[in-house]
């Protein structure tokens, strides 16, 4: 295999300095509310979810995630009283608890706040469309 030309080394190097800029969001939000950025992930899922609860299977497609990463997750979120997890027909459904959704509430600005100051407020409003194309571009690659 052929090392990576200068281009190619050039675009690796931008994304993981890009990459430091999720990091930095993650280590704002940890410091204020105690939650990691997967913990807000699954909050917000919930929050946003009529009657703030949701199948795992639906939770799973919704954050992009494998199931056994997101169950293993949940199951530690519900260690913490952050989720109730109910077997249902079919499926497992996830629910907030008040914990949670307390927590939820808490971060959301915290976690907007973090990612205005370290993703929107460095592009203009054009470039902030043109990478959010080429984004999701890279990411539906998969799909």
């Amino acid at each position: 295999m052929e090392p990576l030309t200068d281009d190619e080394a050039a675009l690796w190097a931008a994304w993981v300095a890009a990459a430091e800029a999720l990091s930095q969001v993650s280590a704002d939000v940890a410091a204020a509310t105690g939650l990691s950025e997967p913990d807000v992930t699954v909050l917000t899922r919930l929050q946003d979810a009529e009657g703030t609860r949701l199948r795992q299977s639906d939770l799973a497609a919704a954050t992009g995630w494998h199931r056994s990463r997101l169950s293993h997750h949940l199951r530690r979120m519900a260690e913490r009283g952050l989720v109730n997890r109910t077997d249902v027909p079919g499926g497992v459904e996830v629910r907030l608890t008040t914990m949670g959704r307390a927590a939820a509430v808490r971060a959301r600005p915290v976690h907007a706040d973090a990612v205005r100051r370290h993703l929107v407020q460095a592009l203009p409003a054009r470039d902030r469309q043109r990478l959010l194309a080429l984004l999701t571009r890279l990411t539906d690659r998969g799909s």
